[in-house]
């Protein structure tokens, strides 16, 4: 692949062929994750955030590396800011959960309300970034690049107007059955938020597969799995840690996680990318700012 060097904002220097600051992720990585498994007592609410961190630098500068630029090079006050979306959005998530109890976490009590607000914040707020700068990653692989068209959806008028109507009514559903609509967490939020950018004049994932062009979809796709598969073995030692309680789908385990529960990461990709565009409405700088494939 060509190189190209643009917009890097003094950050691409390199040291050994690898971007500085690359290095100074991989090295968060190897401290942190020792810290994060094998230390003593509760650590992973302070441990959580500098291993992400380095992860997202690390996956940043490989970014850099094959294609020239990157979500921290372009703009590093845009990637700041993915961390400060990041936070309400997986809050988010876990308000729904209030409602479904698909996940929990041990040692709430060990932390006052304010303590257990800050430390959750911290650690939502890599959310976003991991998945981006993932799925920015992927995007400057040829084999993603020259796949062919796929199913068009989102081509009718009609269309925007069914998705909204049908998140509402998977979310109703996840209210009301809780129990039966484990996947609904997942999906209901992004078929009512994607219209909904539409017709505010947003950047949407439907203007692109309603001319067959699924390559940012699966870039998403990809990237959840990816982070999805860290996410869970970090947490498999951690301490604290998340525990699933999903109800018919509790076995096959990958580290906690049921592994039919990893197929949920897929939409919460889509929902993210459509959290983001949702926040930065408005700002047409920003609505750009995520260039997953290649220009």
């Amino acid at each position: 692949m060509k190189v190209r060097r643009k917009h890097v904002n003094g950050l691409g220097r390199m040291v050994a062929g690898f971007p500085v600051y690359g290095w100074s992720g991989i090295a968060l990585i190897a401290i942190f994750w020792g810290i994060n498994w094998f230390g003593e007592g509760l650590r992973t609410h302070w441990a959580f955030f500098p291993l992400w961190v380095g992860y997202c630098l690390t996956v940043d500068a490989l970014t850099l590396k094959r294609k020239g630029n990157s979500l921290l090079t372009r703009n590093w006050r845009a990637f700041l800011l993915l961390f400060s979306i990041s936070v309400p959005s997986w809050w988010l998530f876990e308000a729904l959960n209030e409602r479904a109890g698909y996940w929990k976490y041990t040692h709430r009590d060990a932390f006052s309300d304010p303590a257990y607000f800050f430390w959750a914040s911290l650690s939502f707020s890599t959310v976003l970034p991991a998945i981006f700068e993932t799925s920015e990653w992927v995007g400057t692989f040829r084999w993603l690049q020259g796949l062919g068209k796929g199913p068009r959806i989102g081509n009718r008028s009609n269309s925007r107007i069914i998705m909204f109507l049908l998140g509402v009514l998977l979310l109703i559903c996840l209210f009301t059955w809780p129990q039966y609509s484990m996947a609904f967490l997942w999906v209901s939020i992004y078929l009512m938020l994607d219209p909904i950018n539409y017709w505010l004049g947003n950047r949407t994932l439907v203007q692109n597969t309603a001319y067959c062009d699924w390559r940012e979809v699966i870039a998403l796709w990809t990237a959840s799995l990816i982070c999805g598969f860290f996410w869970e073995m970090w947490n498999y030692f951690s301490n604290p840690q998340w525990l699933y309680t999903l109800p018919y789908l509790n076995f096959w385990h990958v580290f906690e996680m049921p592994l039919a529960g990893y197929l949920g990461y897929l939409p919460f990709s889509l929902e993210l990318f459509a959290l983001f565009h949702l926040f930065v409405a408005g700002k047409s700088r920003l609505q750009y700012y995520l260039q997953i494939l290649p220009e």
